[in-house]
């Protein structure tokens, strides 16, 4: 009963412009004022939609991704034991498997509220070389990106996104 009144009182004050207690989770905007993170994908899947690969050998698969402007996200070694770094998975069942993946070099840069502190990130476009075995036959692989975007102020909290692909195990 506590926690429902301390969701609505948040609520409450939310309608009425003041901000939430700290606790609640914050979005960033990251097209501007107005535009809700939350509606807008921090990261895009662009491409490929399919491949074929010989059945039960290890081959490569470039999967390219796509970051919104004016966000930035952990690469995949971090700075930092506490910060999330970016992953590429694809769970069991799926009529291919991820042998191995190989991630690009992050770009080191500093915030503005901590100058100090050198994080190593993602921007713009950037390429998972990724090595699939596949199953003979015609499977929808349905993949995962772990990451947490974040702007020059604050983060959002971490999300994973489908990574759908159609592969032919040839």
């Amino acid at each position: 009963m506590v926690a429902l009144k301390s969701t609505i009182a948040a609520f409450a004050l939310a309608l009425l412009g003041f901000p939430a207690p700290r606790a609640q989770a914050q979005f960033v905007a990251a097209n501007g004022p107005g535009r809700s993170a939350m509606k807008l994908d921090a990261v895009s899947y662009l491409f490929p939609e399919q491949v074929s690969l010989p059945a039960g050998k290890s081959a490569p698969v470039a999967l390219h991704f796509r970051i919104a402007p004016g966000l930035h996200i952990n690469s995949h070694t971090p700075s930092a034991d506490y910060l999330i770094g970016t992953t590429f998975s694809i769970p069991a069942g799926e009529g291919a498997r991820l042998a191995h993946a190989s991630y690009p070099a992050g770009t080191e840069i500093t915030l503005p509220a901590d100058p100090k502190m050198r994080l190593n990130v993602y921007t713009g476009d950037f390429v998972i070389d990724a090595r699939l075995v596949a199953a003979p036959g015609n499977h929808l692989v349905q993949g995962k990106l772990h990451y947490q975007a974040c702007d020059q102020i604050q983060c959002m909290p971490p999300k994973t996104i489908g990574v759908s692909i159609d592969v032919i195990g040839r």
